[in-house]
């Protein structure tokens, strides 16, 4: 039987292999850990700053409907809340509260940590991985 990577490439391979060890499982992870949905713990994650309801779709990549529940579920733990904007007050915005700002706090530092599975690698592996994902940050621009 073919697999993927015989039909299609080695780049398929290698990249479903690397968005199966980052993503999902991992910001999974983090987010039950935390007893959030990983749609809170995305906007969490990009709410360093006030943002109108539409930058946080974009940001997530979802439709902007989406962000409604999004906004209800942090305003319901008491993590955000929502205001109109300052430039054009029919537009909402959602801000942090202290409590949101700490929860962000916590989101930021668990996603920084290393996965276990990367950690389990040699410190040889860890260099040769970080000198192939320098060169693919190069690529990009």
């Amino acid at each position: 039987m073919q697999t993927a990577a015989d039909k299609k490439g080695l780049d398929y391979e290698v990249w479903g292999m690397l968005a199966r060890l980052v993503y999902p499982p991992r910001f999974i992870d983090v987010a039950r850990g935390l007893g959030l949905t990983p749609a809170m713990l995305g906007a969490l994650a990009r709410l360093d700053e006030p943002r109108t309801m539409g930058e946080i779709a974009e940001m997530l990549g979802c439709d902007p409907s989406n962000v409604t529940g999004i906004a209800d579920g942090l305003e319901d733990r008491g993590f955000g809340r929502r205001r109109p904007s300052a430039q054009d007050r029919r537009v909402k915005v959602i801000e942090l509260t202290p409590k949101g700002e700490r929860m962000r706090g916590r989101v930021m530092a668990e996603l920084s940590e290393p996965p276990e599975w990367l950690r389990a690698l040699s410190a040889r592996d860890q260099q040769a991985l970080r000198e192939v994902l320098a060169r693919a940050h190069e690529a990009t621009g």
